[in-house]
């Protein structure tokens, strides 16, 4: 077999082109001295680094990255709409991107959330987090026996009909759902319906468990892929600075951070508030559900609320900011900071003295030293120090690959205020 294997398989330098099943039907051959990052396994190949195609591919056809002194980089997943033009997979020139890559692949990221103990089919976890675990523009989340499915990648959404076999026999959901983003579908020409895609319907919502805690999910309308997994343990660590106090929390979609105030934090009240009428609606449900009653939950907008809750001169103990990605790309970073400036001034305008500010960004565009400025600013501006006790980031089901740092996204700052 390796011989065949290797017959099919080229040397570096070698012009033709592979017409094997998931060998390259084209080569994509870049620019002078941009061949660097990608030698060094950073899976995004843009628009700008390429200097010519050699060859005919179709979008989500298998393509070989070459350097422009004709030496093989990689293999990957062409994409001409999109501005990440190649997704790379394999740096091994004998290795075809076909059924039995792709099940090594979400083998191997299913195993180390079952590892980490995150398989309890009562809870909730990342199975797959797309360029971490070498399957870039794929997102699998696991709710109960329910699979929610985020596709960001062309590639990737050609194949579901290979991929979704695979995830049935890994993990035997009752039903696998489909999400898309708007802005990321139309960037990437994917063309798919949100919805149930495989297995059957849950009968309303799916219940999950998480720190001993029940949410109801909305898999079919809810944010992002139903639920923010990636904050579990930031919500149980957070809860630990809550004893006694008066917690906000804003943009607060289903709950998390304000029950496990509530109930593991003992907190005194807790209040939160989010734009979303569904979000609230899903909110109190689940304070009902956990028969939790020192928690009210409002619709209102994050900034026009603190807004009005520091004119009618409100103080709260601990204040919580979650809100959605303020940058969606690197030419938007400095109005994402000066909105993160302006959310993190007002909540600290109705934090008492000692009081805790837990502020969170899930902009990847936005690194942690520009938000610890961003801080800084804001004790300049209010006149109040700012000491960060706690710098976290997401779930260890949301792991950090180190040769794609775009992957690490999500900042969670627990601070306190004096």
């Amino acid at each position: 077999m390796d011989d065949l294997v290797s017959d099919l398989s080229p040397p570096a330098e070698a012009s033709g082109l592979q017409t094997a099943p998931g060998f390259a039907v084209a080569r994509v051959i870049l620019k002078p001295r941009k061949a660097r990052p990608f030698f060094g396994r950073h899976p995004w190949v843009l628009d700008s680094a390429i200097a010519r195609v050699e060859g005919t591919a179709a979008d989500g056809d298998v393509v070989d990255l070459i350097s422009d002194t004709g030496k093989f980089v990689a293999r990957g997943l062409y994409n001409s709409r999109s501005r990440i033009r190649v997704r790379l997979y394999s740096w091994d020139n004998t290795e075809a991107l076909e059924t039995e890559f792709w099940r090594r692949r979400l083998t191997a990221a299913v195993e180390l959330r079952t590892r980490l103990g995150l398989d309890d089919v009562q809870g909730a976890a990342r199975l797959v987090f797309s360029e971490a675990d070498g399957l870039s523009g794929l997102i699998v989340d696991r709710y109960g026996p329910w699979l929610s499915v985020q596709v960001t990648a062309l590639g990737m959404a050609r194949r579901l009909d290979e991929l979704v076999p695979m995830l049935v026999e890994q993990t035997r959901p009752r039903g696998i759902f489909i999400r898309t983003e708007k802005g990321v579908a139309a960037a990437e020409g994917i063309d798919l319906r949100d919805g149930l895609y495989w297995g059957q319907s849950p009968e309303g919502p799916v219940f999950i468990v998480e720190n001993q805690l029940r949410y109801g999910i909305d898999l079919a309308e809810g944010q992002k892929t139903g639920f923010y997994v990636d904050q579990r343990e930031n919500r149980l660590a957070a809860a630990a600075y809550m004893r006694d106090r008066r917690v906000l929390d804003m943009f607060c979609y289903s709950g998390g951070f304000s029950l496990n105030a509530a109930v593991h934090g003992q907190a005194r009240e807790v209040i939160g508030y989010d734009s979303s009428h569904k979000a609230v609606l899903l909110a109190r449900a689940n304070a009902e559900l956990n028969n939790v009653k020192n928690v009210r939950f409002e619709e209102g907008d994050g900034f026009k609320s603190l807004d009005a809750l520091a004119a009618s001169h409100q103080r709260f103990g601990a204040v919580v900011l979650d809100p959605p990605k303020f940058a969606r790309s690197r030419s938007s970073v400095d109005d994402a900071l000066r909105a993160y400036h302006r959310l993190n001034r007002l909540a600290v305008d109705v934090l008492e003295p000692l009081g805790i500010l837990v502020t969170c960004s899930c902009s990847g565009h936005v690194g942690s030293e520009d938000f610890l400025y961003m801080l800084r600013g804001v004790a300049e501006q209010t006149g109040r120090d700012i000491q960060v006790l706690a710098m976290r980031g997401a779930g260890p089901d949301h792991p950090l690959s180190v040769t794609c740092l775009e992957s690490e996204y999500l900042k969670c700052f627990i601070c306190r205020v004096n």
